[in-house]
């Protein structure tokens, strides 16, 4: 599996209004895709480079998948930003 940079995947405006989303819960693309103003095709695109960084999980459940945010993804970001305000 390609991991991406997370800070390249968070700094695309849509990739982290979709963070926004999944923070309050579980969503399937549809879902995601109502509130953006994206197609569903591109929620797909930039879910899939969350997926490659790690910061969203995918679970399926028939043919629907569904995306949540993966907290521990965000390990290596809370490190790098740790650095700042520790003595």
């Amino acid at each position: 599996m390609n991991r991406t940079d997370p800070f390249a995947a968070i700094a695309d405006p849509h990739r982290r209004l979709l963070l926004e989303e999944l923070r309050r819960g579980e969503k399937t693309v549809s879902a995601l895709a109502e509130g953006l103003p994206i197609s569903r095709p591109a929620v797909s695109q930039h879910l899939k480079a969350l997926l490659d960084c790690g910061l969203v999980s995918v679970s399926q459940e028939g043919t629907r998948r569904f995306y949540k945010v993966n907290a521990r993804g965000f390990d290596k970001l809370n490190l790098w930003l740790d650095q700042f305000w520790s003595s």
